[in-house]
């Protein structure tokens, strides 16, 4: 699963019956889930996150939000929110709320 969405392919490839059969050439035992199965692992993931993120920041009387911004080896630029707040201990915290790719960059004529 982390292949394809590193990669931004597609779930519903895996019905493909040409990509079914390479797996199973590469091992025979592989259990390959369908894009459906995919689909319902990663919604169950994704509510599981948010209400652990909602637990955590609910417990906070200030929480602050920075944004962040890169450019990752293959050349994407992403940008991120993120929420930072400290524990009674004074220990620093961060909690990613979101995360996209940048779909248009434009370049300073001043940088390097």
């Amino acid at each position: 699963m982390s292949g394809f969405v590193s990669a931004h392919i597609p779930w519903n490839t895996m019905s493909s019956l040409e990509l079914r059969r390479s797996y199973k050439a590469l091992h025979d035992n592989l259990v390959q889930p369908s894009a459906m199965t995919i689909t319902n692992m990663c919604r169950r993931e994704h509510a599981l996150t948010v209400d652990a993120i909602t637990k955590q920041l609910l417990s906070r009387n200030k929480v602050g939000l920075a944004l962040d911004g890169w450019t990752s080896t293959n050349k994407l630029a992403i940008t991120s929110v993120i929420a930072p707040y400290m524990d009674r201990n004074w220990v620093l915290h961060e909690v990613q709320l979101a995360c996209d790719e940048v779909e248009h960059i434009y370049f300073s004529p001043f940088e390097s």
